[in-house]
C-alpha cells in the first residue's frame, strides 16, 4: 500500500476583498480530502473570515455611480469605476457631461426637428467626447392636452424607404439618458440628452428618430444625416468637471 507523503506545508492565498462592517475575506489554511481512487491526499483552501479595525487595503467606492459629482465627503483613496459599454470614460464624468449639456441648454442645431398636432419635437444640439456620442432632444408641448411619451426609437434605415416601412434597419440603443422625459403637461416642454456609443451613418443612410405618444397618435419624428453627425461640437471638460 503506497505510503502518504507527509505533507507540512500549507497553502497560503493572500487575497482580502473589503466588504461591508469592516469584515475582512481571507483565503488559506488547509483542508484534507481524501480521494479514493487514487488514495492520496491534497490540501484545498478553506475560508477563514475575522474582522479588521484598520483595514490597509485600498476600498473601491462603488457609490461614484450615484454621487453627485462634487468631491465633498469623498474618501481620499476613491477610485473610478470603469465599464465595458462606455470605454475609457468613467460614469461619473459622463454623468456630468450629460448634466452640463441640459444645464447650458443652448440649441446648436437649428434646422432638424419636427411638429404636428401642437407637439414639437426638436434636436439641439449633437456633442462628442472621447468616442461617445451626445443627442440634445426636446418636446414642446403647444396644446392643452397633455403628451405621454410611450417610446422613443433610434434606427439607421435607407433613404428611399425612411418615410416608408423600412425593410433593412439597424436600431441604435442609447447607453444613457439624463432627464428622460415620460410625461409632457399641457403648454410644458421637457428635455433629455441622450447618450451613445460612438457610429456613423453611410451616404445611403439615415437615422431616423421617432417619438411616440402612449394611447394617442401624435407621434414625431425626425430625420439626422452622416453630415449633421460629423459636425459634432466637442465637450470642453474643464468646463464640467
Amino acid at each position: 500500500m503506497p505510503k502518504f507523503m507527509n505533507m507540512t506545508n500549507k497553502l497560503i492565498l493572500p487575497v482580502e476583498s473589503r466588504m461591508q462592517g469592516d469584515l475582512h475575506v481571507r483565503f488559506g489554511g488547509r483542508l484534507w480530502e481524501t480521494y479514493h481512487r487514487k488514495v492520496a491526499r491534497r490540501p484545498l483552501p478553506s475560508l477563514h473570515v475575522k474582522y479588521a479595525a484598520e483595514p490597509l487595503l485600498l476600498n473601491v467606492e462603488m457609490c461614484d455611480f450615484i454621487h453627485d459629482g462634487s468631491t465633498v465627503n469623498r474618501p481620499n483613496n476613491a477610485q473610478e469605476i470603469y465599464l465595458k459599454e462606455l470605454g475609457s470614460e468613467s460614469p461619473m464624468l459622463v454623468r456630468l457631461i450629460m448634466k452640463s449639456i441640459h444645464k447650458q441648454n443652448k440649441r446648436e442645431v437649428k434646422h432638424i426637428g419636427c411638429k404636428r398636432f401642437g407637439i414639437q419635437y426638436l434636436l439641439k444640439g449633437i456633442y462628442t467626447h472621447n468616442g461617445l456620442l451626445y443627442f440634445h432632444t426636446e418636446i414642446k408641448n403647444q396644446s392643452n392636452v397633455p403628451f405621454d411619451v410611450d417610446y422613443i426609437t433610434w434606427k439607421i434605415v435607407d433613404k428611399k424607404v425612411a418615410k416608408r416601412t423600412a425593410v433593412q434597419e439597424q436600431i441604435i440603443l442609447p447607453l444613457r439618458a439624463q432627464n428622460y422625459a415620460t410625461l409632457v403637461p399641457g403648454k410644458k416642454s421637457e428635455r433629455t440628452v441622450f447618450m451613445m456609443a460612438k457610429f456613423t451613418i453611410p451616404d445611403d443612410k439615415c437615422l431616423v428618430v421617432e417619438l411616440n405618444e402612449k394611447n394617442g397618435g401624435r407621434h414625431q419624428s425626425f430625420v439626422i444625416e452622416n453630415e449633421d453627425l460629423v459636425r459634432a461640437g466637442t465637450i470642453n471638460e474643464l468646463q464640467v468637471r
